[in-house]
């Protein structure tokens, strides 16, 4: 009986909100510390692909310069990019504690750029071109808002 009165008396301390929200911020840290871990694994193994593939490509047969494969490697590179970017989200938010909406902005708009690049026009319908057209304007003036008030603030 005394064991539980000690653990209902630790429930009720521990469910107070400065002791709840510090066990909060814990678990934040924690899991974007795990996150972290998961994108440098995800980044490594990117890397390890674009050599392959790269490394496929410049010693097996000569096709032309600007094919398929080329736009396959440039997605790879950008895949990378985006990683970075993302895993470059997560150590501002560790560092901050504040996720940084110019970051996911421009992080969201490197992606837009690479659906883009490697984009099948004869797989492709207007509409989707169109969609990723309003996509891109709208991230951007998003990106132009967020720029601006920042420095704003700034001066």
């Amino acid at each position: 009986m005394q064991q539980l009165k000690k653990f209902l008396i630790l429930f009720r301390n521990s469910c107070r909100d400065k002791s709840f929200l510090s066990g909060i911020d814990q678990v934040e840290g924690f899991v974007s510390k795990v996150l972290s871990v998961v994108m440098v694994v995800i980044i490594l193994v990117a890397l390890y692909d674009l050599i392959l593939v790269l490394s496929q490509q410049l010693f097996g047969e000569p096709s032309g310069f600007f094919t398929k494969r080329l736009l396959n490697i440039f997605g790879l590179f950008l895949n990378i990019l985006i990683a970075l970017e993302i895993l470059e989200n997560i150590t501002a938010y560790l560092r901050k504690h504040v996720i940084q909406v110019e970051l996911v902005i421009g992080t969201s708009l490197i992606a837009v750029a690479r659906k883009i690049i490697i984009l099948d026009l004869s797989k492709t319908t207007g509409l989707q071109v169109m969609g990723l057209a309003f996509t891109i304007i709208a991230l951007s003036f998003s990106y132009w808002i967020i720029r601006r008030s920042n420095s704003r603030r700034i001066m």
